[in-house]
């Protein structure tokens, strides 16, 4: 039993030692910084090319929801209302997102391209940035539209 216990202690000292210098390795391995970029999506998407002509379909669809649910909810008690403007909000939120979809896509496919070309590992939100980091926005915006951005 005692040569069980001091052969599991030993193993357990082995993987302790082995972790330790393995991590140390890693870490001096490791680069000092990841260079960080960061876009303002928000500015990048509302000022893309397309998102006018999906705005327009998006206020269509608006019209034609409130259309359908003023067609309808005179016959229907509140239940009924209340069950109808879900489906009709459902569906009008799967086409704000069908319309945004594509026009993300490009988005953040022209910041990893600019990502790409500047080196960067990360490229985040700059709602989320505190300090540092590369601010990408006009970049990006200029692979997508062409143009740099104007004040």
């Amino acid at each position: 039993m005692m040569l069980i216990q001091k052969k599991f202690i030993a193993a357990l000292f082995m993987a302790f030692v082995f972790s330790a210098t393995f991590g140390i390795a890693l870490a001096l391995a490791a680069p000092a910084t990841v260079p960080v970029g960061y876009v303002d999506f928000y500015y990048l998407i509302s000022h893309h090319p397309d998102t006018p002509k999906a705005n327009e379909a998006l206020r269509d669809e608006e019209k034609a929801v409130k259309q359908e649910f003023d067609a309808k909810a005179p016959g229907l008690s509140d239940q009924g209302k209340k069950a109808l403007d879900r489906e009709l909000g459902k569906r009008l939120e799967q086409k704000r997102l069908e319309l945004l979809k594509p026009i993300s896509d490009k988005t953040v496919a022209a910041a990893n391209e600019v990502a790409k070309e500047k080196g960067l590992a990360i490229v985040i939100s700059s709602r989320e940035v505190v300090c540092g980091g590369v601010d990408i926005t006009a970049d990006v915006f200029k692979k997508i539209t062409g143009k740099p951005i104007t004040p």
